[in-house]
């Protein structure tokens, strides 16, 4: 994404804090694994939106109509001796010169520097809670300015949620974010074509994962979250990660793998047959959830609110139950009263974007938010039959999810994973294709 899209995004913000305030973002820090090993980077989602910035040790700062400059950056300086073991630094001439920062600062003068730009403001704007160590640091930084009062110091009147308005801007995605978006979906449906083409029964189902993260590697990307690769009865377990069982052959095996490109996320599962065949029961309940994936993804449309897809999906999986006697009764009353949690116990979708479950309200003021073009969000139906002595035996075990990204447009909506086959007669001809 170019340095245009990250000017866009600040003036934005700084628009709506107006004059007189200041914002703070940390960077992320970095995390430790185990011992002096440290998880892969990645960088805070609010700081990365606004900066573009994927270092650590660095603090944006905003402060709209400030004469010396209002976008202000403390990164790390050089140091050639860590960078011959960890790689360049930006420094605070490549903030200016490549990330747009009017002034940079070296991180190790921010103590110095910064708290007599908060002193000149009347608002500061800072998510509280997201970085514990920076909190004190800057509650510092504020008791200091309160106890200089009598020298003529001044201290800001009020600290303001700045998530509050970053994420109701992340909510609505650009022309550069919805392109980053559609690149992460044609690279993660290329990885299920590939898994769901290699897949045969006797696979453990890590080398099933692999293939996905082989596509993802060899495209230079990542995964988005961890991969849940689940046979059988495993398919049944929402967060299932172990992905270390044997795939066998009559099993379903469901699988929610997405990646990342460029900080934006792609979220997708499909389920299918191990040995390349639905059974008839297994077809039954697939074409419940795919009739409720497709009835929930008509529901996203401009004006239609947030829990509209969810109802759709609802009312179709409990009517098919009903029809396969796994619920008795008036598919109203087990509606209302919740019975069909039983088997679908989570939402038909979520925000989608920089995180994976992204920002943004799901209501307002009490009633369920209006969908709007530019938003995008995940259509995730799902069947999850448990091993009870009260199911007959050949629905039980049995895990099924079909899930796509979705975004809004002026007329509509655009399946961001469309090209995934869905239809059980498609994805039979995909399987061990390879």
């Amino acid at each position: 994404m170019n340095v245009g899209e990250f000017t866009r995004r600040r003036r934005a913000i700084m628009r709506m804090m107006g004059r007189g305030s200041i914002a703070i973002l940390p960077a992320a820090p970095v995390r430790t694994r185990n011992r002096d090993v440290e998880y892969p980077y990645r960088q805070d989602s609010d700081f990365h939106y606004l900066t573009g910035f994927d270092e650590p040790e660095a603090v944006a700062v905003l402060v709209p109509g400030r004469a010396a400059g209002e976008f202000l950056m403390f990164c790390r300086n050089s140091d050639p001796e860590r960078e011959l073991w960890d790689g360049r630094r930006a420094t605070p001439k490549g903030a200016v010169r490549d990330y747009g920062a009017t002034e940079a600062f070296a991180i190790d003068e921010i103590d110095e520097v910064l708290p007599g730009i908060v002193s000149q403001c009347e608002r500061v704007y800072y998510t509280m809670g997201a970085h514990p160590e920076f909190d004190a640091r800057l509650l510092g930084w504020i008791a200091d300015l309160r106890a200089m009062r009598g020298v003529g110091q001044h201290t800001p009147d009020e600290f303001i949620a700045l998530d509050h308005l970053l994420h109701d801007l992340r909510l609505y995605k650009s022309r550069a974010e919805i392109s980053a978006m559609k690149r992460a979906a044609r690279i993660t449906v290329d990885a299920h074509r590939r898994a769901i083409a290699a897949c045969r029964p006797g696979m453990q189902e890590y080398e099933l994962e692999a293939e996905y993260q082989h596509e993802f590697r060899r495209n230079g990307v990542e995964t988005a979250y961890q991969p849940i690769v689940g046979g059988g009865a495993n398919g049944c377990v929402l967060h299932y990660v172990d992905n270390d069982a044997e795939l066998q052959d009559g099993d379903l095996v469901l699988a929610d793998v997405g990646c990342e490109y460029d900080c934006y996320a792609s979220d997708v599962t499909r389920t299918w047959p191990v040995n390349g065949r639905f059974s008839p029961a297994q077809r039954a309940l697939y074409d419940i959830v795919l009739e409720a994936h497709d009835a929930a993804i008509k529901q996203v449309r401009p004006g239609k609110h947030w829990n509209e897809p969810h109802d759709a999906a609802v009312k179709v999986i409990t009517r098919g139950l009903v029809r396969l006697g796994l619920l008795k009764g008036d598919v109203g009353k087990l509606i209302a009263e919740g019975k069909y949690r039983r088997f679908f116990m989570h939402r038909t979708g979520h925000w989608l974007g920089m995180d994976v479950h992204d920002v943004g309200d799901y209501k307002v003021s009490d009633h369920w938010r209006l969908l709007e073009p530019g938003m995008v969000l995940t259509v995730e139906p799902g069947l999850y039959i448990p091993n009870a002595r009260n199911i007959p035996a050949k629905w039980r075990n049995t895990g099924i999810r079909i899930e796509d990204d979705v975004l809004v447009t002026r007329d509509g909506n655009e399946v961001l994973t469309g090209a995934l086959p869905t239809h059980p007669d498609e994805l039979e001809q995909l399987i061990g294709s390879r």
